[in-house]
C-alpha cells in the first residue's frame, strides 16, 4: 500500500506545557515553532510513525522574564540544544478514539521513551478540498529525567517549579499529495 505523508498545520495546531507553580497555581507555556509529520500507509492511522520537533528558543509563558529563564542552561539550553524532538514507536488502540502513543522524546540531547494519549477527532475536507485529520495528545513526564533540574526551595517548604510536566497538544494534519 502507498505511503500517505501529513503535515501539520501550524495554523490550526498548538503545543502546550503545564507546570505548578510554588504547588499552588499552574503556569502554561507553549512553542510558538515547531513541525512534524505523520506517515501512514493510505488513510489509516492505525499504522501512523509521527515525528515532531520544535524550537526550544521558541517557548512562551507570557513573561519574557520566565522565557528567557527557561531558555537558559537551567532549562532547555537552547543555544546548545535549539530543538526537542519524538520520534515514535508505535501506536495501540484503546477503545473507541483513543489510542496510547509510544515513542522517544528527546530533550538536551537527551532521549527517553514516553506514553501519549491520543485522542482522534476525525478527517475532514475544508472548504478549498484539502483533506484534515485532528488529535488531542496529552501526557505527563518528569522534566528531571532530561536533566531540567533548576529548582528553588519555599520558605514554608515545597518548591518553586513541580518536577512533574504535563503536556498537551491540539494538532491538525493536512494529507499531502
Amino acid at each position: 500500500m502507498k505511503a500517505t505523508k501529513w503535515v501539520i498545520d501550524p495554523a490550526h495546531s498548538e503545543i502546550q506545557f503545564k507546570v505548578k507553580h510554588m504547588m499552588i497555581t499552574t503556569v502554561t507555556g507553549s512553542f510558538k515553532e515547531f513541525k512534524s509529520e505523520v506517515e501512514t500507509e493510505g488513510d489509516d492511522f492505525k499504522t501512523a510513525k509521527v515525528s515532531f520537533e520544535a524550537s526550544t528558543g521558541s517557548v512562551f509563558t507570557n513573561s519574557e522574564q520566565r522565557d528567557a529563564h527557561l531558555r537558559s542552561a537551567d532549562f532547555f539550553d537552547a543555544d546548545n540544544f535549539p530543538e526537542m524532538k519524538f520520534v515514535s514507536s508505535g501506536l495501540e488502540h484503546v477503545e473507541d478514539e483513543n489510542w496510547q502513543l509510544t515513542g522517544n522524546l528527546t530533550i538536551r540531547g537527551t532521549a527517553r521513551p514516553v506514553k501519549l494519549d491520543v485522542e482522534f477527532g476525525g478527517v475532514g475536507k475544508d472548504p478549498w478540498g484539502n483533506t484534515k485529520a485532528g488529535f488531542s495528545i496529552s501526557g505527563k513526564i518528569n522534566r528531571k529525567d532530561w536533566g531540567l533540574n533548576w529548582n528553588a526551595a519555599l520558605e514554608a517548604g515545597g518548591v518553586l517549579v513541580s518536577d512533574d510536566v504535563r503536556i498537551y497538544a491540539e494538532v491538525q494534519y493536512a494529507k499531502q499529495g
